[in-house]
């Protein structure tokens, strides 16, 4: 994950995804039978690979066309590509076997295995597809009147036929705050928790689901005081990720505290400290990773040792060593 917002894993928003068009059953019919089409078939959540290192299976041509008039399940449209329409099909009720003979795929694998291999449009495609996949699976039924909902608009809306109810369903996102927060005042420290059913001595950044009625940073300070006892005294948004395991988006903040005091609830932390910047990189430097390399919390901590280190540098009037963008230092 490079520093740049724009580059979070999972994010870009690189394809154009034809709202003002995927409505047309006609235009819809062409892009699936367009020599150009790109299908990315899915299996309980999981990418259909071939190869070692294993990369996901994406058809076109004859396979596309054959696999879509074997299984019999509506693709969903997942955008344009210029002229090259990208769609994905859920191969979920078929046997595991099955599901990857018809994909020509010699396994499985959940997309955040693969991220290390994949272009960042590659991640954001696969991720994409599970999520609105996942969607379609839960949202079969309509949660009024439980008649069987239908597929729209390319797969990005579901209906319910029933003359007496008619409600409209969209793709449910689930968003939660991620945070990083600084103690106030010198030296400077950020806080870092260790979470139920994590490993001693495994740290990570705080987060946890917006209510109803709350803005995100009503979130961020409620969390914050739940989770840890720490109060805030500013809170300011830094970046978002889409996060669709299974259907996140992941919003993510700086904050300062109050003060360096810190009560752990006993319930979601077990532990909470505040670590310097050369603590941090002493910690990544003997192999402990700061965060999943494919996740905002991790851009959120090297964020915020860069901003350390300006800081340092601005104090001592002399470079301080700072990590650069692989996780490294430079």
């Amino acid at each position: 994950m490079s520093g740049d917002e724009d580059t979070i894993t999972y994010g870009g928003g690189w394809l154009d995804r034809a709202g003002g068009l995927r409505a047309d059953p006609d235009w819809l019919a062409g892009q699936l039978s367009s020599p150009r089409l790109r299908l990315v078939p899915v299996w309980r959540d999981q990418c259909l690979v071939v190869g070692e290192p294993a990369n996901p299976v994406e058809l076109t041509g004859d396979p596309a066309a054959g696999l879509l008039a074997e299984v019999g399940v509506e693709p969903v449209l997942l955008g344009l590509d210029g002229a090259v329409p990208y769609f994905a099909v859920d191969l979920s009720a078929l046997p595991d076997e099955r599901a990857r003979r018809l994909a020509g795929a010699d396994a499985t694998m959940d997309v955040r295995a693969l991220v290390g291999r994949l272009t960042p449009a590659g991640a954001a495609l696969h991720a994409y597809a599970r999520g609105i996949l996942y969607w379609h699976r839960g949202q079969r039924f309509c949660g009024t009147c439980g008649a069987g909902t239908v597929s729209r608009d390319g797969g990005h809306q579901r209906a319910c036929p029933a003359p007496s109810c008619g409600r409209l369903f969209f793709p449910r996102i689930e968003p939660a705050v991620i945070v990083l927060v600084e103690a106030p005042g010198t030296p400077h420290r950020c806080l870092l928790a260790r979470h139920r059913g994590a490993p001693e001595g495994s740290y990570s950044t705080l987060a946890g689901f917006l209510e109803i009625g709350e803005s995100l940073e009503d979130a961020v300070r409620r969390e914050m005081a739940e989770e840890a006892g720490v109060r805030l005294s500013s809170v300011e948004y830094q970046a978002s990720q889409p996060w669709p395991f299974p259907a996140g988006l992941m919003v993510g903040f700086r904050a300062v505290a109050d003060s360096d005091e810190i009560r752990v609830d006993g319930d979601e932390l077990v532990e909470a400290r505040w670590f310097t910047r050369d603590e941090l990189l002493a910690r990544e430097a003997a192999g402990r990773r700061l965060a999943r390399p494919d996740s905002i919390g991790r851009y959120l901590i090297r964020s915020w040792l860069d901003r350390a280190a300006v800081r340092e540098l601005g104090a001592n009037g002399h470079p301080a060593s700072t990590p650069d963008r692989t996780g490294g230092r430079r």
